[in-house]
């Protein structure tokens, strides 16, 4: 996962044919997972985030065609390295006695 702010603009116009500079999210992860990188267009310029977990690897939702669109709180769960897609109730209503 070397590639940088050109490389990654570049896959997104090539391979998912899509505008880097739309103000969208993209994200890529490394082959082992436990390495994301989101590139975004801000304020006239592109924006690199990278985040790699100390442990386990980030929930990756499978994609037809390349693409998949995430709602805001799916990204938010996927860039906490919650896996998103099997959400656990965290809060459990208290039996009446």
């Amino acid at each position: 996962m070397r590639c940088g702010f050109n490389s990654l603009a570049a896959k997104v116009e090539t391979v998912l044919r899509k505008d880097p500079y739309s103000g969208h999210v993209f994200l890529f992860r490394g082959k082992r997972g436990d390495l994301l990188k989101a590139l975004y267009w801000c304020d006239g310029g592109l924006c690199l985030l990278a985040k790699r977990l100390e442990k386990g690897r980030f929930a990756w939702p499978r994609s037809d065609g390349g693409v998949v669109a995430l709602t805001t709180a799916q990204l938010s769960l996927l860039l906490e390295g919650f896996d998103w897609r099997q959400p656990v109730e965290t809060v459990r209503p208290h039996s009446a006695l």
